[in-house]
């Protein structure tokens, strides 16, 4: 399974793509970030990043795209740009006919690092063990992507086999 995590922003858009092999390993094919001028009108960094994640899922061609759930947000403002930037990501990955899964923060830490409220750095760090990385991803917003990714690596198998159980 190929996997592409999004952690959407607009400013910032982490995102990370892994392998999931059959005998269970896991290997980071991508990592990155596509960035938008916050000076710039909405509708053009909006252009940007919908123009940016189409040329990024036609070259990768993921079998699923996880995108981080927009679950709580103090500031009313950031929220919008986020739900903004999830909704590109997630109506692009569904019009290529991928596999599309959102998880909230909470659910990626818990998986990733065992524990809902783990901190950034400890997620970093336990991204890098479970890719086998020389050093901890970053920025943070990619490391965060790979987390997403390596999470639907991990559920997207049950979640589909529950599904069909339903």
């Amino acid at each position: 399974m190929f996997v592409l995590g999004v952690d959407p922003g607009l400013s910032r858009c982490g995102y990370g793509a892994v392998r999931a092999t059959p005998d269970g390993r896991v290997t980071a094919e991508a990592a990155g970030v596509i960035r938008t001028d916050p000076a710039a009108p909405l509708p053009r960094r909006l252009s940007i990043l919908l123009g940016d994640m189409q040329t990024l899922l036609d070259e990768l061609q993921p079998d699923a795209v996880a995108v981080e759930k927009v679950f709580f947000q103090t500031n009313v403002r950031t929220a919008m740009s986020v739900g903004q930037a999830s909704g590109i990501a997630l109506a692009l990955a569904d019009a290529m006919g991928c596999e599309v899964a959102e998880y909230t923060a909470n659910e990626v830490k818990s998986v990733v690092a065992g524990y809902g409220a783990a901190t950034k750095e400890q997620v970093q760090r336990m991204v890098q063990t479970q890719l086998g990385l020389a050093a901890p991803p970053r920025p943070p917003d990619a490391a965060d992507a790979l987390a997403l990714a390596l999470t639907h690596a991990s559920l997207g198998p049950r979640r589909a086999r529950m599904a069909v159980a339903q």
